[in-house]
């Protein structure tokens, strides 16, 4: 177990006016700037002296004092149970999520999520981050299957989360959809939570967050289509969300695909599936200690495999998608 630490700067004469928070962000680039936050909520931050608090504003010249506590254990308890891993070292581990299983504890699930499974796997994990989400850099909806990278400690952790924010980590998805797309598309839109359905979010707002998907048909059938996609920002929901305000859900979406009746091999494919058909097929970015590439690839889970075998067998293919344009809504975003 890692031991505490304290750690003292001096806050530059041109940090006058800045929020306390966003300048030891940049001070203490190895912590999170929402651990820092944790830090400073629990008297942990002292500026000449004093607690500080988190939106004060410098004036410069302060003595900045940080007590950093040791990793304790986080709420959640280690559980063997089994989980696939891809990819592993002494910074991260990359596992292939399975169908059903939810990221974090949360409400309804205290047990058996892939937190639970890394604690016992991973020597050291309850507290990266300072959350009760040990070690989670991004995440998977719960019937969303495939890769998902976890940091094992906190700079690799605070790595990943730039080049996740950043765009610099490559996100290809697998997905079946009912109908057949254009061949290939951008969708880019602004992104917020629907504001009837609060469960629900919209890529049809006027003020939100600019949410960007490309796609490309990879397989046509009758009444069902293997799209890949892209993800160049990552939003709750977001492909689901696209291609069904596109007119093409994701086969098993009761959220966003609810109503679309299907029949014939596309009926036959939901049932092999029972969930959404989505699977985080290909992750791809840096390294964040030996910045060599990392690319790898979660094979489709065998229900996946099943409806799209289905859906091969039933008919010919309706061959390769002709041109058209892409379903797109361009985002008008401002600056962050």
């Amino acid at each position: 177990m890692a031991s505490p630490d304290t750690r003292e700067h001096r806050a530059l004469p041109e940090a006058r006016g800045e929020r306390l928070d966003a300048y030891l962000a940049r001070a203490f680039p190895d912590l999170t700037r929402s651990r820092l936050q944790g830090l400073i909520a629990d008297g942990h931050v002292l500026t000449d002296g004093k607690p500080a608090k988190a939106a004060q504003r410098l004036r410069g010249g302060e003595l900045l004092s940080l007590h950093v506590p040791a990793p304790v254990a986080a709420i959640p308890q280690a559980e063997a149970l089994p989980v696939s891993v891809l990819h592993e070292d002494r910074d991260l581990v990359v596992v292939d999520k399975a169908a059903g299983m939810v990221v974090h504890p949360g409400a309804g699930h205290a047990t058996g999520t892939l937190v639970n499974a890394l604690l016992h796997r991973v020597k050291d994990l309850a507290g990266v981050g300072g959350e009760l989400r040990p070690g989670i850099v991004h995440r998977l909806d719960k019937d969303t299957t495939g890769c998902l990278v976890v940091a094992k400690h906190e700079q690799a952790l605070v790595a990943l989360q730039k080049a996740f924010k950043t765009r610099e980590v490559q996100k290809t998805y697998l997905a079946l959809v009912h109908g057949v797309p254009p061949a290939e598309g951008r969708i880019e839109t602004l992104y917020g939570r629907h504001p009837i359905h609060r469960q629900k979010f919209t890529g049809k707002v006027k003020e939100g967050k600019p949410a960007i998907t490309l796609f490309r048909v990879r397989e046509a059938f009758d009444g069902a289509a293997l799209v890949e996609v892209d993800l160049l920002t990552g939003r709750t929901h977001q492909i689901r969300v696209h291609l069904a305000e596109a007119g093409h859900p994701l086969l098993c979406d009761a959220l966003y695909g609810a109503g679309r009746k299907a029949k014939g091999a596309v009926a036959e494919a939901q049932e092999a599936l029972g969930r959404q058909a989505l699977h985080a097929w290909r992750l791809a970015f840096e390294h964040p200690r030996t910045h060599k590439a990392l690319d790898l690839e979660a094979p489709l889970p065998e229900d996946f495999t099943k409806a799209l075998t289905l859906l091969r067998q039933a008919s010919i293919p309706a061959g390769p998608p002709t041109k058209a344009k892409p379903v797109a809504k361009k985002a008008t975003s401002r600056k962050r």
